[in-house]
């Protein structure tokens, strides 16, 4: 019917790459290759649907022995894993957090987690002599916010490089020991 009034099919939105083509009134995708060598094609109804059983992690596709298979596209598997915790990324209560190195003793970093034992644990990973030390930890409503604070306290007196401070340890945590206590009687006292 197009070809005999003249128009042109519109391309799908999601089509990439040149794998799918217009034929016999239909969208197609040839993308797979048969035994034999040979491209087949299946309609992209067919190839959409089939997609939605598959894991692909950043644009690499994961097969479903994978043991952590969830069906979907992600960044990377970190994602995968969060993506099925409702609302991680909006959930706001948490704790901002003090960890130390002793291999970089003027050092130490702020940050934010739901959790920070569950954090530091994340940073083990990272040496092999998994020493790094939680110094303090502290319940908080807003996570960021609370953590923005802690950030903009400690720049006042000590150099920074991202989440990391050029401070001993133990004194940035009386800082902020200090700042989440008044923080907490004023709060308490609304």
């Amino acid at each position: 019917m197009l070809a005999a009034t003249g128009q042109k099919p519109t391309k799908p939105s999601n089509v990439r790459n040149g794998e799918y083509f217009f034929e016999e009134g239909k969208w197609w995708y040839a993308g797979t290759k048969s035994k034999q060598g040979k491209t087949k094609r299946q309609t992209l109804e067919s190839h959409e649907k089939k997609n939605k059983t598959r894991m692909f992690v950043d644009g690499k596709y994961i097969p479903k022995s994978h043991p952590l298979h969830k069906p979907g596209r992600y960044k990377g598997f970190t994602e995968a894993a969060f993506s099925s915790l409702e609302n991680y990324e909006l959930a706001k209560q948490g704790q901002v957090y003090v960890i130390r190195n002793p291999a970089f003793p003027s050092w130490c970093k702020v940050g934010m987690a739901i959790d920070a034992e569950d954090r530091l644990k994340q940073y083990q990973t990272s040496s092999p002599y998994r020493d790094y030390v939680l110094v303090a930890s502290w319940d908080v409503e807003d996570r960021r916010k609370a953590e923005s604070q802690a950030h903009a306290l400690l720049e006042q007196h000590y150099e920074r490089r991202g989440e990391w401070f050029v401070a001993y340890s133990d004194m940035a945590a009386e800082r902020l020991e200090a700042f989440f206590n008044e923080t907490k009687k004023a709060s308490d006292s609304e």
